[in-house]
């Protein structure tokens, strides 16, 4: 079967190069696995990749439909302008010893061999622990670095510390931390983020798709452990010309693809809690509601209704009041309610949206808008949480997962809220809550980070500066010279995973893909696992953490462990060998029909939601019985810190919505052919609509400084009515470069300088970074060089 496309770059491009698409390349898979190309796997697909005649070459699997443009960025893993290539140690750290210092993020650094480097970390952890004790230790990593299971860095780092008697861990996640909170609490656990209603049922059954936050495919080239295939896009072409309706609620036009004829509605950014529950105050009031619904398999409507109807605080939630906040019409709102109660509808809720203030509350009112139009556990009927928002969201389970490298088991009880490393490391022993729990931060004295670059995922990149600033060592291990390895005190130089072996896969992904090493190590780069297995030596637990095995070893123990536990009729016939040799196996699915909450429907009594009534909460005691403020016992319009002027007044008019990049996977390979050529003068585009542009003078290619409450960035302008006016957006992933101050936070135009380190709120303790307030205008200065691609050595 032919290859879909596939990029050729020729010889690595030079220094600010972007490296352009070529034309489709053909060629069976099987001949690349045995020639020059070799088999592969990222978060965005499945590929091949090798050295070739004319030069280095990515060519996407065959039989994707859709393959991800991000693997136009894959040969910049070798671009040695970013890459660490040896040990290093921050100078002020290798001068004074451990302690707290703010000339983190602007230090040198002095290179030192690896004996050196390893002698040096394994010292600090013993003495760390022994002064302090295993929870001063903070194993960080957000799990995106690799699509390999067995180099998953997360895995390698909690497994190694959990080897020396644990760590302080984090909790939830950047992307839906609040949902992951939440959704326990309402419906007993987290099956609308896991296993929601599949695809094909969508396609075939769904007549209404009711998109808040938008339903968008760019955000569904990635998916966790490798993509096979990218399907998203047909599947809603094919329910289009099947003839269902699609509205999305979105400030952002193209947050769904233009040929499925969506109608627009755009809200004030942080307002869709007020639309949702003006929605379902109108299927109240005009008896459009499944009364028999909401009270056979839901707890708390009356609660609920008694809200809608302002009992309490005497504002009913009409249309009328919703449009004083969100701006949306009332004819339009009353309008989509009477649509819903009449079409099979599927509510479709953003991750975006929870990762705002109060964002808990749009997730649980988006919920209730569900629950009273009564499809919940219908076939295309009901809502879902994630849809658009990765690959993963709707395919089908694997019932056997895939191939993972157990991490032990950490004898440390404490965590912090993954958001909240900040406020950890700046205020320890500070009291905090946090879902029902009366909490205190533990006092970090060691962060050792791998895999991730939390000066992406963060907020306010001046404030987690300074708190990287205060414990006594960080340990960070790197490919690249990322804002969080020029904060850390030792640099360990490890390799990309096209310098060593493993396999990809998900779940929900259909295939386990062998990744064969497709080139050496740059400079003198290990994998994490050879990095710790020299740790532990040093640390006299290395046959706790090897168990006397290599990496190929690893890969061949934890193939053939997962083949031997699946019944005969599902497990692979391959052997490892035959495994690798082929590049792929093909994984056992679940049902392909698979419908949300389906049994639970049918009959509550016999198969109830796991939550304290075995029904759906629209009133949760336990929330109630907690006493937040920021998050009572039922959805709630709580006024965001965004509105606390009316839009388009102020010292900053314009919402920010900072929202997740088309042209890399978070921030990684930012200096990538494809994420290089969205850049305007080097900088990070920002959108804005042709009104407010006019009325700031700017023109298209323009650069900006764009200021907050918080902090300021440089971006180049692209004029569009894309964005509704108002609004501005400004994706994340642009490397972090404070090296200007006196010009901008961040000269690169990384939103995050932007954003206030807000929790979402007390139960849910999550991101928030979703929306700001801002003010645009020309930058008419001389522009500054960027620093974030260079080398702090010196």
């Amino acid at each position: 079967m032919p290859a879909r496309f596939g990029w050729s770059n020729g010889r690595l491009p030079r220094p600010g190069q972007p490296t352009p698409p070529t034309p489709p390349s053909i060629g069976p898979y099987a001949e690349a696995v045995t020639g020059s190309l070799r088999p592969h796997a990222s978060h965005w697909g499945a590929y091949t990749a090798g050295d070739t005649a004319e030069g280095f070459r990515v060519v996407a699997a065959p039989g994707d439909p859709d393959p991800a443009t991000l693997l136009a960025n894959v040969p910049a893993s070798f671009d040695e302008r970013v890459r660490v290539p040896q040990p290093y140690v921050r100078r002020g750290w290798l001068e004074r010893g451990p302690g707290p210092d703010d000339a983190r993020g602007t230090d040198t650094y002095v290179p030192v061999g690896w004996d050196e480097a390893l002698d040096l970390v394994a010292g600090e952890l013993e003495r760390v622990r022994r002064e302090h004790g295993n929870e001063a230790i903070f194993g960080g990593s957000y799990g995106w670095g690799s699509a390999g299971r067995f180099n998953h860095a997360q895995s390698q780092v909690h497994r190694f510390l959990n080897t020396i008697g644990g760590y302080t861990r984090s909790a939830h996640t950047y992307s839906h931390g609040a949902a992951e909170v939440l959704l326990p609490r309402v419906v007993g656990s987290l099956e609308p983020l896991d296993t929601p209603t599949a695809w094909p049922v969508l396609e075939r059954h769904t007549e209404l798709f009711v998109c808040f936050g938008g339903l968008p495919v760019k955000n569904s080239q990635v998916g966790s452990g490798g993509v096979d295939r990218h399907h998203v896009g047909g599947t809603l072409r094919g329910a289009r010309e099947r003839g269902a309706e699609f509205v999305l609620v979105s400030p952002l036009r193209d947050d769904i693809s233009a040929d499925l004829g969506a109608q627009w509605i755009a809200p004030v950014p942080g307002t869709d809690t007020a639309l949702m529950l003006a929605l379902c105050h109108a299927l109240l009031d005009e008896e459009l509601y499944d009364a028999a619904f909401v009270m056979s398999h839901c707890e708390g409507f009356e609660k609920l209704r008694a809200y809608l109807a302002g009992e309490a605080d005497g504002e009913p939630k009409t249309a009328e009041w919703a449009a004083r906040w969100c701006g949306v019409d009332p004819a339009t709102t009353r309008a989509l309610a009477r649509q819903m109660a009449t079409h099979r509808t599927m509510i479709t809720l953003s991750w975006s949206m929870q990762r705002s203030h109060h964002g808990e509350q749009v997730l649980w009112a988006g919920i209730a808008l569900a629950a009273m139009l009564g499809q919940i556990g219908l076939p295309g009927g009901g809502f879902g949480h994630g849809y658009g928002c990765t690959a993963n969201i709707g395919n089908a389970r694997a019932a056997h997962g895939v191939p993972l490298l157990p991490q032990g088991s950490n004898d440390v009880d404490e965590l912090i809220p993954v958001a909240r490393i900040a406020d950890a490391l700046l205020h320890p022993g500070r009291a905090y809550d946090f879902d029902g729990q009366r909490r205190a931060y533990p006092d970090l004295r060691l962060v050792y980070w791998i895999g991730g670059n939390p000066f992406h995922h963060h907020q306010d990149l001046r404030r987690l500066s300074r708190a990287f600033g205060r414990p006594d060592t960080v340990v960070v291990h790197e490919p690249f010279w990322t804002a969080t390895a020029r904060h850390a005190d030792i640099v360990l130089p490890a390799t990309t995973t096209l310098e060593r072996e493993d396999f990809g896969g998900s779940p929900v992904s259909g295939t386990l893909l062998a990744m064969h090493q497709v080139a050496r190590p740059v400079g003198e780069a290990r994998d994490d696992y050879a990095i710790f297995t020299a740790l532990a030596q040093r640390l006299g637990v290395a046959d706790d953490f090897t168990e006397g095995r290599t990496t190929r070893e690893w890969l061949d123990h934890l193939y053939e462990a997962w083949r031997g536990v699946m019944a005969a009729d599902d497990a692979p016939v391959e052997d490892f060998e035959a495994f690798w040799k082929a590049g792929r196996v093909s994984l056992p699915r679940r049902d392909h029909d698979h419908v949300m909450y389906a049994d639970f429907r049918a009959d509550p009594e016999h198969h109830p939601l796991p939550t304290p009534s075995g029904r759906i909460e629209l009133y949760s005691g336990q929330i109630a019985s907690f006493g937040y403020d920021d998050c009572p016992g039922h959805p709630t319009w709580l006024v965001p810190h965004t509105l606390a002027e009316p839009p388009g007044a102020g010292e900053y008019p314009l919402h920010l919505l900072a929202n997740n990049p088309a042209a890399r996977l978070h921030s990684q390979l930012d200096h990538g052919a494809t994420s290089a050529a969205s850049k305007i003068q080097d900088r990070e585009p920002i959108r804005i609509h042709p009104r407010d542009a006019r009325a700031r003078e700017l023109s298209a290619g323009d650069v900006v400084l764009v200021r907050s409450a918080y902090g300021s960035c440089l971006a180049g302008v692209v004029v569009s009515d894309a964005v509704h006016p108002g609004v501005v957006q400004l994706s994340t992933g642009a490397w972090f470069d404070p090296s200007a101050p006196d010009v901008a936070t961040c000269i690169h135009g990384n939103p995050n300088a932007l954003t206030p380190d807000l929790a979402t709120s007390s139960l849910g303790q999550a991101c928030a970074g979703q929306i700001v307030r801002v003010e645009v205008t020309r930058y008419d200065g001389e522009l500054p060089p960027l620093v974030a691609y260079s080398t702090p050595v010196r």
